[in-house]
């Protein structure tokens, strides 16, 4: 797989700070998976290290062992016959004290073009948050052909990956801050928050 190539569009890092530009989708999906360091810092780890994709079925394969500028990784997305391989590289990456994550960008043959992104942030009230944003349009005949089904299918794939976030990282909640009505910060009406 390692084989060097540049990025397939000319917008290189701009999930990192914005803005987004102009002739791609759109995708915006932010979603809170609990409260407190403990939770931010595996949150974080589990994005980095690829567990993320792979607790969510993509089966990433990559160049390093961890997300750093210059990996490479291909994800497949799809069931049997239908699943989809693409290869990206990671354009940026951050371990810091309150964002940490990265983002990549599809490679010469990937179905679409374009970046995306999965940062884990800690707010000023402890509450942990995952995002995951991206740009992007068809690359070849059949993405062009699936036109409108693409962003319902990329807003899933988001949704999927938050919710493996927030389960990976859930044990380290357990032990984290606890919240005004416990670890999780349930409400008294038993609702994760």
């Amino acid at each position: 797989m390692p084989v060097r190539s540049s990025p397939s569009y000319p917008e290189t890092g701009a999930t990192r700070l914005g803005p987004m530009p102009d002739g791609y989708g759109h995708l915006h999906h932010t979603v809170r998976i609990g409260r407190g360091r403990p939770l931010y810092e595996a949150a974080g780890a589990a994005v980095l290290d690829w567990r993320m994709h792979s607790a969510a079925g993509c089966r990433p394969r990559t160049t390093g062992p961890a997300a750093e500028p210059g990996t490479q990784v291909e994800v497949s997305l799809g069931v049997g016959p239908l699943r989809l391989p693409g290869r990206c590289a990671v354009v940026w990456a951050e371990s810091g004290r309150t964002r940490t994550g990265f983002g990549y960008g599809t490679l010469p043959g990937h179905p679409e073009r374009g970046e995306e992104c999965f940062v884990v942030d800690i707010r000023d009230d402890g509450s942990v948050w995952f995002t995951v944003m991206a740009f992007s349009r068809p690359a070849r005949w059949f993405t062009r052909l699936a036109g409108p089904l693409i962003p319902p299918v990329q807003r899933a794939y988001a949704r999927r990956l938050g919710r493996t976030v927030r389960r990976l990282a859930a044990p380290a909640g357990a032990a984290g801050v606890p919240g005004p009505y416990g670890p999780f910060d349930t409400g008294r009406d038993g609702v994760v928050r």
